[in-house]
């Protein structure tokens, strides 16, 4: 059978000693291997394991159920955000209302740079949607965790440095393989035609594009949300208001 990954997370709720090392133990008799351990927000335990049996799974979770100083909250195959939790030591938050938004400060950049660089190594079709003020880290985590993710990056508009509106890639900046960064404002309200209809061609090739400023991309666009996989949204501070009033239709760098 082939050996496969899960995620069990579990509340403490007595922290006696010797209370991992008795986990640990169990899974060792039962031949189910720790791969990756870490403490996940106050008392809150994340491990990600690896067996070729599932049955040895179920039968663990049932007899840690039984184990009075704990609380099984998790046990499945890990999920992109169950492999970060406990790479980090600590949750992304997520829309409880529209699961595909994933929120970030700027004290969590490494976290968001892992995140992104997790999703642009999966292959195919992806759009990426990201939100946030100017000046708060936006391209540069795309830039980051292409080069995490091994993968070519290619600004199809931009104003990092000044104003980018791309009319035509070269053959090689064309690979399926590429990040695209796409700005949604410089796309739709500073582009001309002949940008339009290679923004067109990059959005229809099986290939990841991430689309700062999501929001105005998809007012100005015949794009919908429902065309996007992952809203990311960056702040500053947990409490900041991302509004795009202030800088849509200025030339202030985004």
């Amino acid at each position: 059978m082939d050996v496969k990954e899960w995620y069990m997370e579990y509340k403490i709720h007595k922290n006696r000693p010797g209370l991992l090392g008795d986990i640990a133990s169990l899974m060792g008799m039962l031949d189910i291997n720790i791969v990756t351990i870490n403490g996940v927000e106050d008392r809150t335990r994340g491990m990600l394991l690896q067996t070729n049996d599932e049955e040895k799974i179920d039968l663990m979770g049932k007899m840690l159920r039984k184990v009075d100083n704990i609380t099984i909250t998790a046990l499945r195959p890990p999920k992109l955000v169950d492999i970060l939790a406990v790479r980090h030591g600590r949750y992304i938050e997520r829309d409880s209302d529209d699961r595909k938004t994933f929120r970030f400060t700027r004290d969590e950049l490494g976290l968001l740079v892992d995140f992104l660089g997790e999703i642009f190594k999966r292959d195919g079709n992806q759009v990426v949607g990201l939100r946030g003020m100017p000046r708060v880290g936006k391209t540069e985590s795309i830039i980051a965790g292409s080069v995490c993710a091994n993968k070519r990056w290619t600004f199809v508009s931009s104003t990092l440095l000044r104003q980018t509106v791309r009319s035509q890639l070269s053959e090689d900046e064309m690979a399926p393989n590429n990040v695209y960064i796409i700005d949604g404002i410089v796309s739709t309200i500073r582009s001309n035609e002949k940008h339009y209809s290679l923004l067109q061609d990059i959005m229809a090739m099986p290939s990841t594009k991430v689309i700062e400023h999501p929001d105005i991309f998809i007012r100005e666009s015949e794009y919908t949300y429902n065309h996007f996989d992952y809203i990311i949204e960056l702040r500053n501070s947990p409490d900041e208001e991302i509004n795009y009033d202030s800088f849509t239709y200025t030339s202030e760098p985004f």
